[in-house]
């Protein structure tokens, strides 16, 4: 099976099987294409946490709102998170980017408040966002993204006070019975022509 068809199978999992579990090295292969991802002057503004372990799932899922059965019931809950300590990763950029991209962040920082330079950290995270999902597809892992959690609490659970919480991924087995499976609720997507311009 090609991309576009892995893509086209994929769905946004409602419900999950916790009797099934994720082989080990798929999720280890998750974890390294999380670390391959791109970002703006290879900023890596992120932290992945992978939760598998049932005890800390049920602590985050009490702070999950909708999502609440979706943390517990699937094998491993990603949380991507973002800097939260701009002094500490000013250190730690420095460290390892060329003096080009040191000044370009540095200018950009400079120029900028600490809320939006925040922001352009959370729009890296959702590029690795974009990479998992695709991932998951391609490797036939159910997933589900979820920005209905509640940060403060996440971030007191996981600790690590230099990353704050921006969103969360489910992953694991559907369910026999989901009802957002494509061939109970067949995927509604806008025309190619409404979506893309070519010129």
């Amino acid at each position: 099976m090609n991309f576009i068809n892995h893509i086209q199978n994929r769905y946004t999992t409602k419900k999950y099987d916790n009797s099934k579990k994720i082989e080990s090295r798929k999720i280890e292969e998750l974890q390294e294409i999380l670390r391959l991802c791109p970002s703006s002057i290879n900023s890596q503004p992120w932290e992945f946490v992978f939760i598998g372990d049932q005890e800390m799932k049920d602590k985050l899922a009490v702070f999950s709102k909708h999502n609440t059965a979706k943390v517990q019931d699937c094998d491993t809950l990603v949380v991507f998170r973002t800097v939260n300590n701009l002094a500490v990763f000013y250190k730690e950029l420095k460290s390892r980017l060329p003096e080009y991209a040191m000044e370009f962040y540095k200018e950009y920082a400079d120029t900028h408040s600490e809320k939006e330079v925040k922001i352009w950290m959370e729009k890296q995270v959702y590029i690795a966002l974009g990479m998992l999902l695709s991932a998951c597809a391609s490797m036939q892992i159910d997933a589900t993204p979820m920005e209905g959690i509640e940060p403060d609490p996440y971030d007191k659970i996981l600790g690590n006070k230099n990353y704050t919480t921006v969103l969360a991924v489910a992953i694991g087995v559907r369910d026999t019975e989901d009802f957002n499976q494509l061939e109970k609720k067949p995927k509604s997507r806008k025309s190619l022509q409404e979506v893309v311009r070519v010129f």
